[in-house]
């Protein structure tokens, strides 16, 4: 029995290197009930910075099929809902790093997402912080996220914050920044901070 608690549960061989999971079945889970759709939408998220070709998110079914094999909630009435929110949020992700970019290194006209991995039980930094010293909330998902900046890897990290209440409404909020790996990162955070206080004071 030990030997068998030592083994990693997850078979690291079968994973895809760009998202550290594994394929994702389009199959019917055990005892489901729901016929989900597996059409898989296009999103406005360019795999590189040198192609056109984007990232797919994932159907309904591999959605559900996600959460059974983690072991979350996951109720077949809602999956749809679900998916439009992962996909929604995603797309703001997106955005919010344009806007990054664009401020700071604009001489890159186009940037592609290389690879992501999710990280749900690692606290970034920022949030372990701010949840430590202020008793802030918790965010409930991290991504850490690659992105192909004219040839040049540059990791993002984004926080989920928010969630549905009991009748359905939905609030969310993503932190998203550039990972403190590199002085250009470190540079880029440090002047965003003082432009932040800049426009608090002044305008």
């Amino acid at each position: 029995m030990a030997e068998e608690k030592s083994k990693c549960p997850v078979d690291h061989s079968k994973l895809n290197p760009w998202n550290m999971m594994p394929t994702l079945s389009q199959e019917k889970a055990e005892n489901q009930k729901t016929n989900l759709s597996t059409e898989r939408t296009l999103s406005g998220i360019p795999k590189s910075s040198s192609t056109s070709e984007r990232w797919e998110y994932p159907s309904p079914q591999q959605f559900y099929n996600a959460l059974k094999r983690k072991s979350k909630e996951a109720p077949e009435e809602n999956i749809d809902m679900m998916v439009d929110i992962h996909n929604f949020l995603n797309e703001g992700s997106w955005q919010e790093i344009l806007k990054w970019e664009k401020k700071y290194h604009c001489e890159c006209e186009d940037i592609g997402l290389l690879k992501f991995q999710g990280k749900p039980d690692q606290l970034s930094p920022k949030a372990w912080f701010f949840s430590a010293v202020y008793g802030t909330e918790k965010p409930f998902d991290r991504h850490d996220w690659t992105v192909d900046r004219c040839g040049k890897p540059v990791r993002y990290i984004i926080d989920y914050y928010g969630g549905v209440d009991g009748e359905n409404a939905a609030s969310f909020n993503v932190d998203v920044r550039p990972a403190l790996d590199s002085p250009s990162a470190v540079f880029d955070r440090v002047r965003d901070g003082f432009s932040f206080l800049w426009d608090k004071a002044f305008k």
